[in-house]
């Protein structure tokens, strides 16, 4: 059984849904930002705070290439598509879903950008870190679906009548 890998923005739903998705198809449930923050002791935050950008991104490849799970949900973080390495693992055994928002519709669900772990290049707006990475998103997806409206009874409908397409 295939994994079912959902990628997107911060504050597309990526956790929120997976868990839904999980429970609905009966799953197993990841999310890599708390396994990352669970095997490094840390939030992480603190790893961008306190090393860089770099060392975060170190993390969240290293927390992905430790996933050998087959047939999970597994909610990344949004920067996940930074890394070729990481990505090629999750496709490997798993299909890819990006839940796709609007650059409002992130901006509106984002309360507090400084507590959640959020990978912004020094001086980089969210607008630039949004058009950065909608091309990596969509170059890793096998599947997009809308979540701009905020209702997750319909994007989870969408996306498993999505996964009747995919042997999984």
């Amino acid at each position: 059984m295939k994994n079912i890998v959902i990628i997107g923005m911060p504050g597309a739903g990526k956790s929120t849904l997976g868990v839904i998705l999980a429970k609905t198809l009966g799953r197993n449930f990841t999310d890599t930002d708390i396994v990352a923050q669970e095997t490094s002791g840390r939030l992480l935050q603190e790893i961008i705070d306190e090393e860089g950008i770099g060392a975060f991104l170190e993390t969240e490849e290293k927390t992905i290439l430790s996933l050998h799970g087959h047939g999970a949900v597994i909610a990344t973080g949004g920067s996940v598509v930074f890394s070729e390495k990481a990505m090629e693992h999750l496709k490997k055994d798993g299909v890819v879903i990006y839940l796709k928002i609007s650059f409002e519709e992130m901006v509106r669900r984002l309360n507090d950008i400084t507590t959640r772990g959020i990978v912004l290049v020094a001086g980089q707006s969210l607008r630039e870190m949004y058009n950065q990475r909608v091309p990596l998103y969509e170059k890793y997806a096998d599947i997009t679906i809308d979540c701009s409206d905020g209702d997750f009874e319909k994007c989870i409908g969408n996306v498993i009548d999505e996964l009747h397409k995919f042997p999984v």
